[in-house]
């Protein structure tokens, strides 16, 4: 059985005194189906790492593809890990779009991250000029192609779906749309690494996910749980997100 996991990507939010809310996080009843993960920002992981070992991971957002050199203000796996974190988020559409990455790049990192001990936790997702075009698909399947190295695990591994047209917007992809995805991600994993690893990696759903929301996704079909932006800046939002992903 696949364990569910609520990751939260703060992006680029968060000063020291808001790792009060990831105390108080962890100061709630645990999750007993569920993995709870937080992703802050670089200068609060190691501090974040130290609240609550073994009941809440936590995990960066980016990682460069080499170990160490001549590549200022970046960051390595080995770094990551060094830190405290467990996990890193690579490929997020945010990435690709604002530091033009490709999936090749991202398929480099993941596997940095692979070998520095981290579970990377990919990102794929269309535009919605390629939803209108009825490329969704085609555009996921060549992304898991390209970004995705052929180590994968489900210890390794966790892919999250964000339709680029929902991250930020309220918008939210209708279950049909979400169900379609999902499915298609898991036949894919399947058809490339076999049944038994296909079907252990966790597909998670981002794009305006919200307390209000969270029931109605994780009811679809190979929904293992959700990578949630704004909402996860609250312990009391993301905490309702939790509790929605445990009891599904």
């Amino acid at each position: 059985m696949r364990r569910k996991l609520a990751a939260g990507n703060w992006k680029m939010n968060g000063l020291c005194a808001d790792l009060a809310e990831i105390e108080a996080l962890a100061a709630a009843p645990a999750p007993t189906q569920t993995d709870r993960l937080i992703c802050p920002p670089a200068t609060l992981i190691a501090r974040a790492a130290r609240i609550a070992p073994g009941a809440i991971a936590i995990g960066g957002q980016e990682c460069h593809a080499m170990n160490a050199g001549a590549h200022t203000g970046d960051i390595s796996a080995p770094m990551l890990a060094d830190a405290g974190a467990s996990y890193v988020i690579l490929g997020h559409s945010e990435r690709r779009q604002d530091h033009m990455e490709s999936d090749a790049d991202v398929r480099a990192k993941a596997r940095a991250a692979h070998e520095a001990g981290l579970t990377t936790l990919i990102c794929v997702g269309e535009t919605l000029a390629e939803r209108d075009a009825a490329n969704t698909l085609d555009i996921i399947g060549g992304q898991l192609s390209g970004s995705v190295p052929d180590h994968g695990t489900g210890e390794n591994l966790v892919i999250a779906y964000e339709p680029i047209w929902a991250i930020g917007t309220g918008r939210t992809a209708t279950p049909e749309q979400i169900g379609e995805v999902h499915d298609f991600i898991r036949a894919r994993l399947e058809r490339r690494f076999g049944a038994g690893v296909g079907r252990s990696v966790r597909l998670l759903y981002g794009g305006s996910v919200k307390p209000a929301n969270a029931d109605t996704i994780f009811a679809v079909s190979n929904v293992d749980g959700a990578l949630v932006g704004g909402a996860s800046l609250r312990a009391a939002d993301f905490g309702a997100i939790i509790a929605a992903l445990d009891a599904s």
